[in-house]
């Protein structure tokens, strides 16, 4: 049971690691292509949390957004396979920031193909952030029942 569970989680967290290593290999100068989709919509973003809040948005260059986000999901993936709770609180982390700002579907009409598009991407994403509740739920209940029940030693019969 637990090769299986081990298993589990490294086919869990390849989309994880794989996403880092392309951003990774194509971090490059500038942040690379990551940098490149990612600058719009942070801009929108940014007016919107401006708009909304009346709080300015510190400019950060968004190279170093990338870098974090490659951070992030490779600690917390290497986290994650040794199943360890702090790894997939990591990449719950990510996965709260990046979702909404990657998968903007709500900045588009609804009879767009790339509202279709990104909505898909969207709920895929939320579905990788359930599983990752589930397992630091599951990893939460069952240390909590094994402290919690011990057994009464038996007595020996001579």
């Amino acid at each position: 049971m637990a090769f299986l569970s081990f298993v589990g989680r490294l086919l869990f967290v390849s989309v994880f690691v794989f996403s880092a290593w392309q951003e990774f290999n194509d971090f490059g100068v500038d942040g690379g292509s990551a940098a490149k989709a990612l600058t719009p919509k942070f801009k929108v973003l940014s007016k919107h949390f401006t708009t909304h809040t009346g709080l300015h948005v510190p400019e950060i260059e968004i190279k170093f957004l990338i870098a974090g986000a490659i951070a992030l999901k490779a600690l917390g993936s290497f986290l994650f396979v040794l199943g360890s709770t702090i790894g997939a609180t990591l990449l719950i982390l990510h996965q709260l920031i990046a979702t909404p700002i990657l998968y903007d579907f709500y900045n588009y009409d609804i009879e767009k193909k790339e509202f279709v598009r990104l909505f898909i991407k969207f709920t895929q994403s939320l579905a990788l952030l359930g599983g990752l509740l589930f397992f630091v739920g599951m990893k939460n209940s069952t240390s909590r029942r094994s402290s919690t029940t011990k057994k009464a030693a038996k007595t020996k019969t001579t």
